[in-house]
Order: C-alpha cells, then structure tokens, then sequence
C-alpha cells in the first residue's frame, strides 16, 4: 500500500471516528451503537479504498456498507431482525452475481504471480 492510501485512510477513520463521536454527545440518534454500525461502515469504505475495484472488494466493500445502513435501521426500529436477514442475502447473492459477470480483475492477493516470487525455490 502506498503512503498517500495510508493517508486517506488514516484521515477517513479519525473523520469517522470524530462524526461517530459528536453523534454520541449529541444524542441525534440514541440507541444505537455507533461501534458496530460505523466500524461496519469504515470497514465497506476501506476495503474499496485500499484494494480498488475488483472481484472481492466488490461484493465486500458495498455489503459491508449495506450491512451498515441496515444497522442503523434495525437499532431505529424501521427494519425488523427478521427482513434484515434476507435482505443481506439478496444483497450478497446480487453483489456476487456482478462480481461473476462483470469484467473485474482478480484481486492481487489472488495473483499466484507474485506469490510464485516470494516462494523460495527446491
């Protein structure tokens, strides 16, 4: 990762942190943890911010984030427990299916490439 990415990153998380914080002080919205729905969210952004755009950052990076808004909604009382669940699945299983027909290119962890460099040789 290069230091500019860091950087974002590191800036992304204190903006978060800080939002997450003064929502808390505020009381704008009690009742809901803030840990879990905006770590959920942090966590969706980052994914697309660190690894750009390819087949697993695709499905990760925007479920994470629905999964973040459906939180809120839940902890809210507009979305029951029980429609939460099919909804992430419906999520998951249309993110996937882009994933699999769109022309993204493998993540670089999933490069045997690079890996093949780092394996010392028998």
């Amino acid at each position: 990762m290069n230091e500019s990415k860091s950087m974002v990153a590191i800036a992304v998380l204190v903006i978060a942190l800080g939002v997450a914080w003064l929502l808390n002080t505020l009381n704008v919205i009690p009742g809901i943890d803030w840990i879990w729905t905006g770590g959920l969210g942090i966590a969706g952004i980052l994914v697309l911010m660190m690894s750009g755009i390819d087949r697993v950052s695709v499905v990760v990076g925007p479920f994470l984030l629905v999964t973040s808004v459906l939180s809120v909604l839940r902890q809210t009382g507009r979305l029951r427990f029980d429609i939460e669940m099919p909804i992430l699945a419906i999520v998951f299983g249309v993110l996937f299916l882009f994933a699999a027909i769109l022309p993204l290119p493998k993540p670089h962890f999933l490069d045997g490439n690079e890996q093949d460099k780092n394996m010392p040789s028998l």
